[in-house]
């Protein structure tokens, strides 16, 4: 072989050797001594500020989207490993809907994101909740809040209050949450852009509500962590992101 030829390596081989020599160091270290809850507390973050966290979802869902996802999976130590710990880079409220899988939009592996679901995105107690213990315990740097192209909670709080009322009780709670973001939505003939302008005023609303909460108020003051929007679009696999105080103003 010339001495100038230039070697051209497999990435993903170097990534799977890199993997497997990984792998050993941890077992080299467990063998010596060290305890799985000793290997989770040297596991960081892969972002270690909220614009490193917001990059690697943008990196990850154009990937999704443009259909070179790289599903990365975890070897048998790291996934022992996690039984101890977890350290998500950033927080997800997003829909129930099936139709919108969260770590595969963003191409993320476990352990990478800490995720709540609940029909509409709608902040709540118990979602409230559960976004705290992420702030608060967690490494986590972002938290997003993301509805989706063709969300039926939106749809449905969309209704006249009598339709509204059919709905069993927890439903018609659910939906109240909703209603404000969408009841003076514009009378826009498309229907499709109608919606997607009433899932995005959604997200907006949920985003001031959580933004006035005290622990989330906090981690921003101190740059902990930031908050943004999104909207998925099921069509493309694309996701839009509102960061700046005018894209997320409620109307």
């Amino acid at each position: 072989m010339d001495d100038n030829q230039t070697i051209h390596q497999n990435p993903v081989l170097n990534q799977k050797d890199n993997d497997f020599k990984d792998d050993f160091r941890i077992a080299e270290r467990v063998k010596h001594g060290a305890t799985m809850a000793d290997m989770a507390r040297e596991i960081e973050p892969l972002a270690q500020t909220p614009l490193e966290a917001l990059d690697l979802l943008k990196n990850g869902n154009a990937r999704f989207y443009s259909n070179r996802s790289t599903r990365p999976m975890l070897s048998a130590v790291e996934r022992r490993a996690q039984v101890v710990a977890q350290t998500p880079f950033a927080t997800i409220l997003g829909c129930a809907d099936s139709r919108v899988p969260t770590e595969t939009i963003f191409d993320c592996g476990s352990g990478e994101l800490f995720i709540i679901r609940v029909a509409g995105n709608a902040i709540s107690g118990n979602v409230l909740a559960s976004i705290e213990y992420a702030i608060q315990h967690l490494k986590s740097h972002l938290v997003v809040i993301m509805g989706h192209e063709g969300c039926g909670a939106v749809k449905a709080a969309m209704m006249p209050e009598e339709e509204r009322n059919k709905e069993p009780e927890n439903v018609q709670r659910l939906l109240n949450k909703i209603v404000p973001a969408v009841c003076n939505i514009p009378p826009i003939r498309d229907y499709k852009a109608r919606m997607r302008e009433a899932v995005i005023a959604n997200v907006r609303e949920q985003v001031h509500a959580l933004k006035q909460n005290e622990v989330t108020m906090a981690a921003v003051a101190r740059e902990q962590i930031m908050v943004v929007g999104a909207y998925y679009e099921i069509s493309s696999g694309a996701v839009d992101f509102l960061e700046t105080e005018e894209e997320l103003r409620v109307n």
